[in-house]
């Protein structure tokens, strides 16, 4: 009962006036007065793009981060972007299946739907959900990269209701819903995949972790460790 009664709710503010409403015709209407050639762009971009995007931003973070000197710490916040991704999607499921809200051109008409054959539930939205749990997560490796994974992940929320699929409160919810997962389970990811990322980088796949390859403490002619190893202590630098 419950659930009905959230997905009512949540289906009322998609049917009725209200600034949720507004907002998705504000902006969908610039799809409406836009060129073709600018509406297929979005599209692609909102579609495909952005993700594809976030793939390349993060090849150039672990390009970069290999080369500090908390290298396994930096690529364990670079892997858990993606597991982050994979675990906000996960918990979304039964969110969606839970309030049911209809996607907006099924409640409304004189929509430019750029996407057809959205047929699932609308709240809260996939995309942007996935692309701001990879932004989250690659800001807790680096932040200038995380930065613009994050830039990314609005520009993925715009471009939704541009394209007629999403109302703007599915975007804020996927928006949330991507930062919670990425931050809260931060720690404890870390807490894992950092003694994970220091063995592999002392193995022959070192290079996966440090740009040298693997990297041994650098022993003094008593046999004891020049110098203590760096700490990880530091991950957004």
């Amino acid at each position: 009962m419950a659930g009905l009664a959230v997905g009512h709710l949540v289906s009322e503010a998609g049917a009725g006036p209200g600034p949720d409403n507004s907002l998705l015709f504000d902006i969908n209407g610039i799809a409406k007065a836009a060129p073709n050639w600018l509406d297929h762009a979005v599209e692609f971009i909102g579609e495909y793009g952005i993700v594809l995007g976030l793939a390349v931003l993060m090849v150039c973070a672990w390009w970069s981060v290999r080369k500090r000197e908390d290298a396994p710490a930096a690529v364990a916040g670079l892997l858990w972007a993606p597991l982050a991704a994979g675990i906000a999607l996960l918990v979304n499921i039964p969110i969606r299946d839970f309030v049911k809200r209809p996607r907006p051109f099924v409640d409304h008409t004189g929509l430019d739907v750029l996407v057809k054959g959205k047929t699932d539930y609308s709240f809260v939205s996939d995309h942007a959900t996935l692309t701001m749990a990879i932004g989250v997560g690659l800001f807790v490796a680096n932040r200038k990269y995380g930065l613009i994974g994050i830039g990314l992940a609005f520009l993925e929320g715009f471009c939704r209701v541009y394209m007629g699929v999403h109302y703007p409160t599915d975007v804020v919810g996927g928006l949330a819903l991507g930062t919670a997962v990425a931050l809260l389970l931060a720690p404890l990811a870390m807490m894992l995949l950092t003694p994970a990322m220091r063995f592999l980088a002392g193995s022959r796949a070192g290079w996966l972790v440090r740009s040298g390859g693997a990297v041994a403490p650098v022993v003094a002619a008593a046999g004891r460790p020049e110098r203590p190893l760096p700490r990880d202590n530091d991950l957004a630098a």
